[in-house]
């Protein structure tokens, strides 16, 4: 006993000196002279002495989660009382605590030197403080209280919107220290889908209360026309390529362009504009000397069936080197700046990345390798897969395959 209390003494102690260090690399003060300064420093040092001396994370990390299928959300509907927003909040007050758990489990896990980098100790200390506030939420028991907690979400979806940037920039950072590549992938990929799955859970509560959205249940569109999401992230992506390039080929749209179908438009807003861009990089770059109306168009060709749909993005910008093709499935593989031309500048991951996009992970990511390996894992949550195949001096295509989620068939669980 007299040990375990040393132990814990001498955790705290070590604590408080993380503590120091972290806010010496912030830039912050020692002696913060300021009321809000002082809150926000006990409120750090809450968290992260909290770090080791916390049963209640250790508890909800041991339960497992409870993954409801599309489907399951999509037919429960919306009631006239309005209880299926109680039903909701619920099940979210009781899950959310273990999926956090889950991931603050899986920091702790990472190798001392890498987890104590400032960047990723501060997602860290995210984690933890959103699990505080959401276990200490009371129970949620009428209207009133539902509303509070659905303000409280999106708090939480707003503190932690930078999480991927954060995560791209810590591990960035610390590579140089990194032994075990696929410790990493796996922390990275269960990470990132992970926060996917929650931001989905958070976002469809929310969205519930939303009336003014046609053909809606809550994120869940019910016709969803994929002709109109990928209209949407091209024209995203070619305002910015003219922006960095001066030009951007044409891109054409064939296939079951009429299809409508159930489907979550959130993980379409990441995974599309992350392949456009690399296809209209590449087209570009691999075509300097031309004019806008020589550069090869990226054909986009959309197929569906019973089971899943399938979007190819074929273009002619000289395909990837075989030797490449496993590289580019890693993170913080890249080769934005690799091309000496003066006129590239890092292409579109470098400077172009300042132009934020609106989806599940939108903020800049500059180059860090992070687009497709994320957009990959993204597939495999849903239950699809994202595959490549390239013709060095030719071109590439991707292929990314999806479920359906109407039911009729087996699909992922959020």
């Amino acid at each position: 006993m007299a040990t375990n209390v040393l132990c814990g003494k001498l955790e705290t102690i070590s604590l408080r000196a993380t503590e120091l260090c972290v806010r010496t690399f912030r830039g912050l003060s020692f002696l913060p002279n300021k009321l809000q300064d002082h809150q926000e420093c006990r409120q750090r040092s809450k968290t992260v002495t909290s770090y080791y001396n916390q049963s209640g994370i250790d508890i909800a990390a041991a339960k497992p989660s409870v993954r409801l299928t599309p489907a399951t959300i999509l037919y429960s509907g919306k009631s006239p009382d309005d209880s299926h927003l109680l039903r909701s909040a619920q099940y979210l007050h009781k899950e959310l605590p273990v999926r956090i758990a889950h991931r603050i489990a899986s920091f702790r896990n990472l190798p001392f030197i890498v987890g104590c980098n400032p960047t990723i100790l501060a997602v860290h200390e995210l984690y933890i403080r959103a699990f505080h506030i959401l276990s200490e939420f009371p129970p949620v028991t009428d209207l009133t209280i539902e509303n509070n907690y659905s303000a409280l979400l999106k708090e939480l979806l707003d503190d932690h919107k930078d999480v991927v940037t954060d995560l791209a920039t810590g591990f960035r950072e610390s590579r140089k220290h990194i032994r075990d590549e696929g410790l990493v992938k796996e922390f990275l990929d269960r990470t990132l889908c992970s926060r996917l799955g929650i931001r989905m859970l958070a976002e469809h509560h929310i969205a519930l209360h939303q009336e003014d959205m046609p053909n809606h249940v809550g994120i869940i569109n019910t016709s969803l026309r994929l002709k109109d999401v990928i209209e949407k992230w091209s024209e995203f992506v070619t305002k910015l390529s003219q922006h960095k390039y001066g030009k951007a080929p044409s891109i054409k749209l064939n296939g079951h362009v009429n299809a409508a179908f159930p489907y979550i438009q959130l993980p379409l807003d990441y995974i599309l504009p992350e392949l456009l861009k690399n296809s209209v990089r590449a087209t570009v770059e691999s075509h300097l000397d031309s004019p806008e109306s020589n550069l090869p168009p990226i054909s986009i060709t959309i197929a569906t069936n019973d089971l899943d749909f399938v979007i190819r993005i074929s273009d002619r910008g000289g395909g990837i080197q075989q030797a490449l093709m496993k590289e580019v499935m890693q993170y913080h593989f890249t080769t934005a700046g690799s091309n000496t031309d003066h006129r590239i500048d890092g292409g579109l991951f470098g400077n172009m990345m300042d132009v934020a996009t609106d989806g599940p992970a939108a903020a800049p990511m500059h180059g860090f390798g992070f687009g497709l390996p994320t957009s990959c894992a993204y597939a495999e949550y849903l239950g699809g897969k994202l595959t490549l195949e390239s013709m060095q001096g030719i071109g590439t295509d991707v292929y990314l395959r999806l479920r359906h989620i109407d039911g009729k068939h087996d699909s992922f669980r959020i």
